[in-house]
């Protein structure tokens, strides 16, 4: 009887043991199953990272040789305008010198008509003016008009009857902008900002 009991003993514990190395080889399992999933999933996620770093590597030298030749062509737009900048202004001012070479020449001849040179000096001038314009070249001319520091420079200060204070009365030497930009005072001869005695006097006597 003792004996039949000592071998159920055995047999649970057998039984237990068993049990429980099973239980330690699924969970054993499952770790090395769960090790392996996540060493997979790590190695995708690698090359999912190398794979897109490669690729914005590839934008970045796209983007940058972009970028270079981008930077070339406008470096020589640059150097192009600047060798270029007075073409037209040149072109202009051809028909010009054609015309002056013209006059030149005409007054070789022993019979210059004087009228026909002056007309032709006058075209020619009218030329000049008109291709100075196109090129944003204005002249300044402001007899009669009220003095402006900005554009004109009094060399004289004449009082005159005839004329309101602090106007150009005479022109001694035109002025020119660029653009709206001053490349020469026009120098004039302006009347005082206020009559003089002497010019009251006579506005009296009037």
């Amino acid at each position: 009887m003792g004996s039949e009991k000592s071998t159920d003993q055995n047999d649970i514990q057998e039984q237990s043991v068993d049990a429980e190395e099973s239980l330690i080889g699924e969970v054993v399992d499952e770790a090395v199953v769960s090790e392996a999933t996540e060493e997979i999933n790590l190695t995708v996620e690698l090359e999912t990272a190398k794979a897109a770093a490669s690729e914005n590597w590839d934008k970045l030298l796209l983007a940058k040789a972009e970028v270079e030749n981008i930077r070339r062509r406008t470096q020589k737009d640059i150097e192009k305008a600047h060798r270029f900048s007075i073409e037209k202004f040149a072109k202009d001012m051809l028909p010009v010198v054609d015309s002056l070479e013209m006059g030149l020449a005409a007054t070789s001849d022993s019979e210059v008509d004087i009228t026909a040179l002056k007309e032709g000096m006058e075209l020619t001038y009218k030329q000049l003016i008109s291709s100075l314009e196109k090129s944003g070249v204005v002249q300044v001319n402001p007899e009669g008009e009220a003095f402006s520091p900005e554009l004109h420079q009094a060399i004289s200060v004449v009082p005159s009857p005839d004329h309101a204070p602090n106007t150009v009365m005479q022109v001694f030497q035109k002025g020119y902008t660029l653009n709206g930009r001053l490349l020469r005072p026009a120098m004039v001869i302006v009347t005082p900002s206020e009559p003089s005695a002497s010019t009251k006097k006579i506005d009296k006597q009037a």
